[in-house]
């Protein structure tokens, strides 16, 4: 009979792993045991990347190819050494989050279902101001992995232009991360101003191949996301296992080894005996805290050259100088399907506030509650209209997480760009219309 429960000591603790053998990674066999092993096995580095950081728990406890959900507060039960603290965020909720700083700590996260980690960009004992600032490189589809890498080496070289040290990490997933520790001297706002500067001086040195724009029927290349750097965002932090057929972990690299590295190496199995034989490259990272005020003096420059703020996440209140933006609608979906609103016209996307429009012709496909789903949705249109789907490229299909209340929810859109306007499908009723809501409707808790 498989076991139930069995007991890890660590740091001096017992900490309970329940259900041991239960199979995390259907298609590579790994079960919760080997996913806490592999934690104990990179601990020092682990901890490293969350140390003293309150943290959102992203579950899955039926394993990656279940559906996962945001957990912010802790669970009431809990052992005693088990640290929270408190976090008040835009939305003005508040919330205990976990605070880690040892393995045994961490062990017992991992037996939540947490298969990577995502803390924020701030230290318990001061929520205001960040030590880190993240760069987090997106690829558009389409993009080769070597173009990421060359976008990650410009990051690096720019921001040691600007007196900034950058550690590299493979994502884990198709982008890649470069991290600095910084002073804590400067509020979420600044640090993400100094994020944005940083990706439109990236995007200068390198047009076409770098993007600093937020609308992705707007981006080219590589898309360097400032907004990681907001408030309440969380980023998959160092050694965090990827929720991936082949469980990737999200791996610090030293910078000679970032040109030719192939993030499928990096895996449960082979990052400890990586961890064991050279150690952690971020070892000293917390040695090397720099300072924003050059990034902030080229934000001034831009500004007075008459760039803005660039766009926030939706879910943002609007920000001065700011400008206009469209919030993803968790007003329409539920009024289309009552047949009171029309979807919005090819090139017309408007949010509630109605201000922004778009001047690319794009429609949307689908929405739903996984990804399977809307790419099943995205199918049955290209199979309505083959003559435009064939003309698509793979940077005019986007595919959205939404991230909502409690999970994630999936958008497809389609920019009709490479498609005479005289063939272009309209705007016709959604393959799957799933209302994010629906979950959390009436509930506040």
């Amino acid at each position: 009979m498989a076991a139930k429960k069995i007991i890890v000591e660590l740091e001096g603790r017992e900490v309970a792993i329940s259900n041991p053998d239960k199979v995390f990674f259907p298609r590579a066999g790994y079960t919760k045991l080997d996913l806490v092993n592999y934690y104990v096995a990179v601990g020092e580095g682990a901890v490293r990347g969350v140390a003293g950081r309150p943290m959102a728990m992203k579950r899955y406890v039926n394993g990656v190819e279940g559906d996962f959900f945001f957990q912010k507060r802790a669970p009431t039960s809990r052992p005693h050494w088990i640290e929270t603290v408190e976090l008040r965020f835009p939305s003005g909720r508040t919330a205990e989050e976990i605070v880690v700083r040892d393995a045994a700590q961490l062990a017992w996260i991992v037996n939540l279902g947490c298969v990577d980690l995502n803390p924020h960009p701030v230290r318990a004992d001061d929520l205001d101001h960040p030590d880190e600032l993240r760069v987090d490189l997106d690829p558009m589809p389409g993009i080769e992995w070597s173009q990421v890498l060359d976008v990650a080496m410009l990051c690096g070289e720019t921001l040691r232009d600007f007196g900034l040290q950058g550690w590299p990490k493979t994502s884990g997933s198709r982008g890649f991360h470069v991290y600095c520790r910084i002073e804590r001297n400067w509020t979420f706002p600044e640090v993400r101003r100094a994020a944005v500067a940083l990706a439109r001086e990236v995007e200068r040195r390198a047009p076409g191949i770098a993007s600093a724009k937020w609308w992705k029927e707007e981006r080219q290349g590589v898309f360097i996301d400032y907004n990681q750097n907001a408030k309440d965002r969380t980023v998959a932090s160092a050694y965090s296992v990827r929720p991936t057929p082949d469980a990737r972990v999200s791996t610090p690299l030293h910078w000679n080894e970032v040109p030719d590295c192939e993030p499928a190496e990096f895996t449960i199995q082979t990052v400890p005996q990586r961890f064991a034989a050279i150690g952690d490259p971020h070892e000293t990272m917390d040695d090397d805290r720099g300072s924003l005020e050059a990034l902030l003096d080229l934000a001034e420059q831009h500004e007075e050259a008459g760039f803005g703020d660039a766009p926030w996440p939706p879910q943002y209140q609007k920000q001065p100088g700011e400008p206009t933006r469209v919030q993803p609608s968790k007003a329409r979906a539920p009024a289309r399907r009552e047949g009171i609103v029309p979807p919005p016209a090819p090139g017309k996307q408007t949010g509630p506030t109605g201000r922004r429009r778009t001047t690319a012709p794009l429609i949307e496909i689908a929405r739903a509650a996984t990804q399977a789903e809307a790419l099943e949705g995205l199918e049955r249109w290209k199979t309505k209209h083959p003559s435009a789907a064939a003309l698509l490229q793979p940077a005019d299909v986007m595919v959205d997480q939404m991230r909502g209340r409690f999970k994630a929810w999936y958008r497809v859109r389609v920019n009709l760009r490479n498609v005479p306007e005289k063939e272009r499908p309209p705007q016709e009723a959604l393959e799957s219309d799933y209302d994010p809501s629906v979950e959390w409707r009436g509930f506040d808790g």
